[in-house]
């Protein structure tokens, strides 16, 4: 369904649409150029054929601009993208496998088309629209299932030589350490993302059946999820809080390894644990600085939670393609 009460094509000459493509949604929105989405559709994600999630796309886009005069489209999925912005390599979540999507879906719209990764497509809404504002040097972390994330270098997205830069959950952060979806043990992300808060919290409930958290969430051990452990850490729960503050003490050292690399001066922390806000925050914000290299000698970043929420992927991919799009 399409949120927007006007009933011709409408626009200004600088709207665009942004494709957010989830495991379990697609969703796309009108953007203007001071980020603001002015309408909205949503599809469920075909994510076993290609083509039908292609479908959806063109027919989401299809529908907006019937309303609105748009001139590009972005689409941020969660994958490898190339260097170009045309060819999703690896999708973990959807059919994609060397997919030439921007080209495919070019010829179904008949606009300019970018596609791009989702935690780049978020870090790059935070630095124009969001908490990344006026600060030409950030990192954005997308705390989810996963780790994902974007960068940020004197105002410019860095993809890396092959595009596919920025896979920070995938830093090797534990020798020997919990086994990785991408193949290697002790991955950032298995210690520092929403896997790593429901594991640790089943392991705190088992161990203590009678524990406030179990009770609080309302759920078995097997059932327990990310947001039962947010929901009782909010509402006062001990063991919850306990979990949530071991997530952010491995956030933080991973953030403080990222600094040693790149020195941004403000980290973003999105994705859907980050509701927890200082309950993650807070710890990953004290152990990375317990963590910095030359401590007390140095400018150190901000820690700061993400302000677009669920619009960050539509807006960035939105903006990205506008700005590409842009004659010369």
């Amino acid at each position: 369904m399409t949120t927007g009460s006007a009933t011709a094509p409408v626009g200004d000459g600088d709207l665009a649409i942004g494709v957010d493509v989830g495991g379990t949604k697609v969703a796309a929105g009108v953007v203007d150029d001071q980020g603001k989405v002015l309408a909205s559709a949503r599809r469920p994600t075909p994510s076993h054929d290609p083509a039908e999630v292609a479908d959806a796309i063109a027919e989401l886009v299809a529908e907006l601009r019937r309303t609105y005069d748009v001139r590009a489209v972005g689409v941020g999925a969660a994958g490898w993208i190339d260097g170009d912005r045309s060819t999703v390599l690896f999708a973990p979540n959807l059919a994609w496998r060397d997919e030439p999507l921007r080209d495919v879906l070019a010829g179904r719209v008949g606009l300019p088309v970018v596609v791009e990764n989702d935690g780049n497509a978020m870090a790059w809404a935070e630095y124009r629209f969001g908490a990344g504002q006026g600060h030409s040097d950030l990192i954005c972390v997308t705390v989810g299932t996963g780790i994902g994330g974007g960068i940020v270098l004197d105002g410019q997205l860095r993809r890396g030589a092959f595009g596919i830069g920025a896979e920070m959950g995938h830093m090797q952060f534990m020798p020997g350490g919990y086994r990785c979806g991408c193949g290697n043990d002790g991955c950032w992300e298995q210690y520092a993302s929403g896997r790593a808060l429901v594991r640790g919290a089943r392991e705190v409930v088992a161990a203590s059946p009678e524990a406030a958290l179990r009770m609080l969430a309302g759920r078995t051990v097997d059932e327990l999820s990310g947001p039962d452990v947010t929901a009782a850490a909010q509402a006062g729960d001990p063991a919850a809080v306990g979990c949530l503050q071991q997530v952010g003490c491995w956030l933080g050292q991973g953030l403080a390894s990222l600094a040693a690399i790149l020195d941004p001066s403000r980290f973003v922390i999105g994705g859907g644990v980050s509701d927890a806000g200082e309950l993650l925050v807070g710890p990953a914000r004290d152990a990375f600085r317990s963590s910095l290299s030359g401590r007390g000698h140095r400018p150190e970043a901000d820690v700061v939670v993400a302000t677009l929420g669920s619009a960050a992927g539509i807006v960035g991919a939105a903006d990205l393609a506008r700005g590409t799009s842009t004659p010369a």
